[in-house]
């Protein structure tokens, strides 16, 4: 769940996602689901000359068994924070066993 909490506070911002096939979008991002299933809109195909039938696209719906990276915009995510969150996290898990 802590990836689904740092991307949810990413929602009106532009990411990039890079899909396993190779593709990259950019876009808004309009939502996330606790599967990591991603809506874009305003979406633009970062390598246009490689994925010509994907310029028509302007809003998409990701799966997230099918996303390889995501590029989260600079200076939105502060490492420091993510590292408690993770160790928090690790620590319930721990005590709950």
């Amino acid at each position: 769940m802590l990836f689904y909490s740092v991307f949810k506070r990413l929602i009106g911002k532009v990411v990039v996602i890079e899909l396993k096939n190779d593709l990259e979008l950019r876009g808004t991002l309009h939502s996330v689901d606790q599967y990591l299933n991603f809506k874009l809109t305003d979406v633009s195909v970062v390598d246009e000359e490689r994925f010509p039938h994907m310029m028509s696209v302007k809003s998409c719906f990701i799966r997230g068994s099918v996303v390889r990276y995501v590029q989260l915009p600079s200076g939105e995510l502060d490492p420091e924070v993510l590292q408690d969150s993770t160790r928090t996290e690790v620590a319930k898990e721990k005590a709950s066993k």
